[in-house]
């Protein structure tokens, strides 16, 4: 079942589903004892096994858009996967129940599915359907997630913040900021000018960078009037796609899968490493939305099932080769200017915070710095955390961690934007019981609180159940996706 629970985010799942992620569990330090090579076992936490291909369901019926999931994204994922787990054992382990009572009471009282403003079992039954699950499976999942928010609400349940705590939240995000700010970015554009001879030399010293790598590849799409002779998604089609991949994970090859399943309309494409398609022919629509996705798949496992949007294809490389990309290419020519770029950027920039932290740079070295590179200086005011009218939200957030007097370089990830940056004057916020946000900040220092005993408590689990990750079956998942 692949699609099962990809519609609950407006329903149920998505209510009892912001308790779940509360917790953290992705710094866990998770340890690699398998050595026997068993592909079928995803990870073990004590003496419990738990197997590939729950993981692998949990993932299809995570509500991720697949054609987005990289090995970052899976692993993350994973741990998700393992912190619901450990949630289950708890739940157990304090005998958390729900009756059948009120579990019909909650499905009564869901939004989705009243009619006229009463519970309608007509509605119902569309939902289970459209979403391909049974009552059984569906009603399961709600008891489970259920136990696992009210395990929660135990552990965090009752906290009552401070007025100080409340304050503190609501003038992190409200306090107003007036700072000066030098542009890095504009210093640097007038000392980036490279001649030939250095665009040359470093084409010359890194020439394998330039090497296109282009895939051929054949495919076809997987429909359920191929497959099982009906032109429906139902429960058989499912049943032959999880055939198909698990003799794809035995090793069967493309040739083999159409002879077993007489496929057709097998087809045949080139694309480079960025997932572009060069070839005169252009794919089907369905395909051309998973080019970047496939861009990974190589000749150690050349045969994977891809799923996009519930359409599902069979691909196989069939060579992968190397091209040499000239210097005359204006493509690489402005690759090779960006690089040069972003090495000096990164350096001068790196040289820039070193010098500001071990000089201890105030007021008087900020205006020094602004004469001497001839830079204009600007003022702004920043209302809020959430003020992004002048600089990006990213950068504000790092402006708002700095005290006053202060002389900091904030930057974004890509360095497109660099600032040297004087806090000139900070003005704190404060809150009374009759604001109309006072509510929300309530809630929001309260959440602040329950999130640090919820940290605390995955330490405590952390400490007590032993977790152990296979990652040769999640290197294999990886390449599956």
């Amino acid at each position: 079942m692949l699609s099962s629970f990809r519609k609950f985010s407006s329903s149920i799942y998505s209510k009892v589903f912001l308790f779940i992620v509360a917790i953290p569990f992705i710094f866990w330090g998770m340890g690699d004892l398998f050595n026997s090579g068993n592909l079928n076992t995803i990870a073990k936490i004590g003496n419990d096994k738990i197997s590939s291909r729950e993981f692998v369901n949990f993932i299809r019926n995570s509500n991720q858009r697949t054609d987005v999931l990289n090995n970052q994204a899976i692993e993350s994922l994973l741990y998700s996967f393992v912190g619901q787990k450990l949630l289950e054992k708890e739940v157990e382990k304090f005998d958390i129940k729900l009756s059948e009572q009120s579990l019909a009471l909650m499905i009564k009282n869901e939004q989705i599915f009243s009619k006229n403003n009463k519970f309608s079992r007509t509605e119902y039954e569309k939902f289970l359907l459209n979403n391909n699950v049974n009552a059984v499976i569906y009603e399961r999942y709600i008891s489970n997630q259920e136990k696992k928010k009210q395990l929660l609400d135990f552990i965090g349940g009752g906290i009552i913040p401070s007025e100080i705590m409340i304050n503190i939240a609501y003038n992190k995000i409200k306090q107003e900021r007036d700072v000066k700010l030098i542009n890095i970015n504009k210093i640097l554009k007038e000392k980036t000018k490279y001649n030939k001879n250095e665009i040359e030399r470093f084409y010359e010293d890194n020439k394998k960078s330039f090497q296109d790598v282009h895939k051929t590849i054949k495919y076809t799409e997987l429909k359920p009037k191929v497959l099982i002779g009906k032109d429906e998604f139902n429960s058989l089609f499912f049943e032959k796609i999880d055939e198909l991949d698990d003799l794809i994970v035995e090793g069967k090859n493309l040739n083999h899968l159409i002879k077993e399943y007489n496929l057709n309309e097998i087809k045949e494409i080139i694309f480079n490493k960025n997932g572009e398609n060069i070839t005169s022919e252009n794919p089907d629509k369905n395909f051309a939305k998973i080019l970047k996705k496939i861009n990974n798949i190589n000749e150690s496992e050349p045969t994977v099932l891809i799923e996009n949007e519930n359409i599902f294809f069979l691909v196989e490389l069939v060579k992968s080769e190397n091209i040499q990309q000239e210097m005359t290419d204006i493509s690489v020519i402005n690759k090779i200017t960006s690089e040069l770029n972003m090495s000096y950027k990164r350096k001068t920039i790196s040289e820039l915070i070193s010098k500001v932290r071990a000089e201890n740079f105030k007021k008087e070295n900020f205006y020094s710095f602004a004469k001497k590179e001839k830079a204009t200086i600007e003022s702004i005011n920043i209302k809020s955390l959430n003020d992004d009218t002048n600089i990006q939200l990213d950068i504000v957030g790092q402006i708002y961690l700095a005290p006053e007097n202060n002389v900091i370089v904030v930057s974004d990830i890509a360095l497109s934007e660099v600032y040297l940056v004087y806090i000139e004057n900070v003005k704190n916020k404060s809150i009374n019981k009759n604001s109309k946000d006072y509510d929300k900040f309530y809630n929001l220092a309260k959440t602040s609180t329950t999130s640090s005993l919820y940290n605390s408590y995955d330490k405590y689990l952390k400490n007590k159940y032993e977790i152990d990750i296979n990652y040769k079956a999640l290197e294999q998942i990886n390449n599956s996706f």
